[in-house]
């Protein structure tokens, strides 16, 4: 096999909200931060570990669009992307290197606008009545009508 491959998957929670960038022209980029967690349990002293690795990811025009409008601080996302790294000089002459996630898909799992709407939901709802058929009352409720 001669080809190469270059893609990440990760399944983390947002460390900022997204941080747009527009340029001349109409198109953006969006930043962000994502940490994946590492739970283990150190075996000489029974003490539970978690080990955080940061991500920085990038994402481009509508996708970006998209994050700012529905994603914040602590959301959970799955991602799939490629690494790329880069570097830059400041102004004072130093070379900055840094390493990126350039997004290319993305599902939201959990944020937290579903999470404030489901507990709202929860305490506003009052018990759901599961008989659809209002004239039937007098069937018992696991009488099929076939």
């Amino acid at each position: 096999m001669n080809g190469t491959l270059n893609k990440v998957m990760l399944i983390g929670h947002l460390g900022d909200d997204v941080k747009m960038h527009y340029f001349d022209g109409g198109n953006c980029i969006g930043r962000f931060s994502l940490a994946t967690n590492e739970i283990y349990i150190n075996k000489t002293t029974n003490e539970k570990i978690t080990s955080t690795e940061w991500h920085n990811l990038v994402v481009r025009n509508k996708a970006a669009e998209i994050c700012e409008k529905y994603l914040s601080k602590g959301d959970k996302i799955y991602i799939e992307g490629r690494i790329k790294s880069r570097q830059w000089q400041t102004e004072d002459g130093t070379t900055k290197h840094t390493t990126e996630i350039q997004v290319t898909e993305f599902t939201f799992l959990s944020t937290k606008k579903d999470t404030e709407n489901n507990k709202q939901n929860a305490t506003s709802e009052s018990p759901k009545n599961t008989n659809f058929d209002p004239e039937n009352n007098d069937l018992p409720i696991n009488d099929l009508p076939f």
